[in-house]
């Protein structure tokens, strides 16, 4: 597989390119400096020109893929500094996410635990949904929440009514207790009187025996 497969970024690609055309000029200059390959008949001057234009250009060369290199290499660092900035982005998203995840969790926990408690409120003896809507028509448009609300409401009202009346009914029973035994004391009163008067009336009945 050739290298330019291999690498993808358009970055390199300048890079590849350079370094190939050092390789062919590298080549070239080898091919001057070969002896095998140098004719008999070849004019030294004019050779050692050629090498010395050769050197020049591979010198060009090796200059521009230094930079080129060098310029690759402050890419690759930012490339890991950008890269690892953003594995830290997504680290720390990942744990808010875990975190939301872990929160969402617990709230339908604890939403499942509300809707299963065993609310007393369910357990009042209220009167049914259709007889109180009957007394207050204007809840008809009211929600579930709503409308429990203002039966709990009306329950507690007709308590507190029941309550004054149970409160006025203790007063007048207490006041008909106190009538009550204040007429029985009356009345002992009274039967003590009529022993008195008995008890004094004996001498009076003696006496009236005696003369018949």
């Amino acid at each position: 597989m050739a290298i330019s497969e291999i690498v993808s970024d358009e970055s390199l690609l300048p890079v590849l390119k350079t370094s190939a055309e050092t390789l062919v000029q590298c080549q070239q200059l080898l091919t001057l400096l070969n002896p095998d390959a140098i004719p008999p008949d070849s004019n030294a001057q004019e050779l050692a020109l050629a090498v010395s234009k050769q050197q020049k250009i591979l010198f060009a060369r090796l200059a521009q893929l230094r930079g080129q290199n060098r310029d690759a290499i402050f890419r690759v660092r930012d490339t890991k500094q950008s890269t690892a900035e953003a594995r830290q982005e997504i680290d720390r998203l990942h744990l808010q996410l875990q975190n939301l995840y872990y929160e969402q969790k617990h709230l339908t926990g604890e939403i499942a635990a509300c809707e299963s408690y065993d609310h007393k409120y369910r357990s009042l003896p209220l009167i049914p949904v259709e007889e109180f809507l009957q007394l207050h028509p204007e809840h008809r448009e009211s929600d579930e929440h709503e409308l429990m609300m203002a039966r709990i409401n009306h329950e507690h009202a007709e308590r507190e009514k029941l309550e004054q009346a149970r409160q006025e009914l203790l007063k007048r029973k207490q006041a008909l207790i106190a009538e009550n035994k204040k007429r029985k004391d009356d009345l002992a009163n009274l039967d003590q009187d009529l022993e008195k008067f008995i008890d004094a009336a004996k001498p009076i009945q003696k006496i009236f025996e005696k003369e018949y």
